[in-house]
């Protein structure tokens, strides 16, 4: 089976390394350094003309996963530009203060994303359990969840993410995510045959990372053969 990457990118340099590494995916940011918030409109502009599918982080603040009225309509206005660029969906999540999903909030984001693809990002490793919230994640629309079994990386939460894929019953994928890279990504991919992998792809250079399309490469060279 094959394993599709989703890359996650923030500039014009991430999106170019995306395009030659012949990524399944983009996962448009801005400020991955403080975990990806909803990216600019250049950046929007620049990434609808590549021949990826992408979706736009929708994420007005960094921080906690906690939203007011109108933080709701600034992500709607959010969800509205990425609409217009004609991206395939968008990636979204909340959570309550007692640290539950936000199932009210999240309705109101995903009536309003009609047409939309929709991924429920990594807010889903705060709660308490995030196998349970799986069934929620479904009866929202989620088509996707980005996750790393509430653990700091995927590799150490993989027992969990592999509870959230049996629960899932192919109703919703499990998209493992965090510190996904050449070295574990085979074995993160075949431990539920995940069809997809989520990963930064990035490369330190001059004390910065960027997206490298050699690790691009490398991480769907090791999950296909």
């Amino acid at each position: 089976m094959e394993t599709k990457l989703e890359v996650c990118i923030d500039n014009l340099a991430g999106l170019e390394a995306c395009i030659q590494g012949n990524a399944d995916r983009i996962e448009l940011c801005s400020s991955l350094i403080h975990g990806g918030l909803t990216p600019e409109a250049n950046l929007m502009k620049h990434a609808s003309n590549a021949e990826i599918p992408v979706r736009v982080m929708v994420r007005p603040k960094r921080g906690n996963f906690h939203y007011s009225s109108i933080d709701l309509r600034q992500m709607k206005n959010d969800i509205d530009m990425a609409r217009s660029f004609g991206f395939e969906g968008v990636v979204f999540g909340a959570t309550l203060v007692n640290g539950e999903i936000d199932q009210t909030f999240l309705e109101k984001l995903i009536k309003h994303a009609f047409g939309l693809k929709k991924t429920l990002h990594r807010a889903i490793d705060t709660v308490a359990n995030p196998v349970a919230a799986v069934n929620i994640a479904t009866n929202l629309a989620f088509d996707c969840i980005l996750s790393s079994g509430g653990f700091k990386t995927a590799n150490e939460g993989l027992s969990v993410l592999n509870d959230m894929h049996i629960r899932a019953l192919g109703k919703i994928e499990i998209m493992p995510g965090s510190g996904v890279n050449p070295k574990n990504a085979h074995k993160i991919a075949k431990s539920s045959n995940f069809k997809w992998l989520h990963s930064s792809c990035s490369s330190l250079l001059e004390n910065s990372a960027f997206t490298d399309a050699n690790k691009i490469i490398s991480i769907k060279n090791e999950t296909n053969y």
